[in-house]
């Protein structure tokens, strides 16, 4: 009987990976991961997976994250860093490094990359110039069967990035950023996890090839309407007053100027501001992965409420 097929996965004690690996392990998958530290969650009590001690920059280690895998998934990444180099350091070098290590130990494999919707955009941030330099990278140092997914705004348990949304939902008075005429498409960790873990089992999956993920409404949400959606998931009724995009920006340059001050980055910066104010976050039909491999099922009405019930029961909101 042949074995299972075997997943070596960077970011696996991320947000998006902690719910891949489960989803990897949900369809059959054994699992090797990279980790720096031992590794403890609750999401993966009852998960059985080799683990590889070690980050992006030792070489040896990511030779024996994927010696004889079948697929390789590059989930790991930063989403801030004190600096342009940084973010290039990790989501450029980082990704050249494994697919490199890749190439070597398993040629044969499957690399999917795990990118991001900012991608489309990388003059916008550093961010986004050092997601797109990733996806490059994977291209230049790998020759096999490579595929590149994009997931726009992810948001579910456990995710701190996205708190920030409900935090300001909660308020009196919500101040909505962007225009009106703005689209944001947004994922279910559990249904971006759900996704990734279907291409993998896709045999038939063409090489060279880039792909959105999104939710029931791909062409994504006005800022107005996640923000509403937000407060009534919190069941607050607030008063939302639209901000201005100079305000965003001025923000934004402010929150650059206090990191570099004090050398801890935040997740708001002058680049995030810009990607804010970028007004068509939205995924085509033709961006998506195919429908018979990632079938989303979580609205953002019911996706928002239990994440809201998830923050209380944990004590992150009151």
């Amino acid at each position: 009987m042949r074995a299972a097929p075997l997943v070596a996965l960077t970011g696996g004690t991320g947000f998006l990976g902690r719910h891949l690996a489960t989803a990897l392990a949900a369809r059959g998958f054994r699992l090797r991961i990279l980790t720096r530290r031992e590794a403890s969650h609750p999401l993966w009590r009852d998960l059985t997976a080799d683990l590889v001690t070690g980050d992006l920059d030792d070489a040896p280690a990511l030779g024996r994250l994927v010696q004889g895998c079948d697929i390789v998934i590059h989930a790991a990444g930063l989403i801030k860093a004190r600096s342009r180099r940084e973010f290039l350091s990790v989501n450029r070098d980082g990704a050249v490094r494994l697919a490199g290590a890749t190439q070597r130990h398993a040629p044969g494999a499957h690399l999917i990359g795990i990118s991001s919707l900012a991608a489309r955009v990388p003059r916008l941030s550093a961010y986004a110039e050092s997601k797109r330099a990733g996806e490059r990278g994977l291209a230049a140092s790998f020759s096999g069967r490579l595929t590149i997914i994009r997931p726009p705004v992810i948001y579910g348990p456990w995710d701190r990035a996205t708190f920030g949304i409900f935090r300001a939902a909660a308020k009196p008075i919500v101040p909505v950023p962007g225009s009106p005429e703005a689209r944001i498409a947004m994922i279910h960790v559990e249904d971006a996890a759900a996704a990734i873990a279907a291409l993998a089992a896709w045999n038939e999956a063409p090489g060279g090839s880039i792909h959105a993920l999104a939710d029931l409404r791909p062409a994504g949400y006005a800022p107005r309407h996640i923000l509403g959606l937000a407060a009534a998931a919190l069941g607050n009724n607030p008063r939302f007053v639209r901000l201005p995009g100079s305000a965003v920006r001025f923000a934004g340059i402010a929150a650059s100027l206090l990191a570099r001050v004090s050398g801890r980055p935040g997740l708001f910066s002058a680049g995030k501001a810009r990607e804010m104010l970028y007004p068509c976050w939205g995924v085509s039909a033709e961006e998506l992965l195919p429908a018979m491999h990632a079938a989303p099922g979580i609205d953002l009405p019911r996706g928002f409420a239990s994440t809201v019930a998830w923050y209380r029961q944990t004590g992150w909101l009151v």
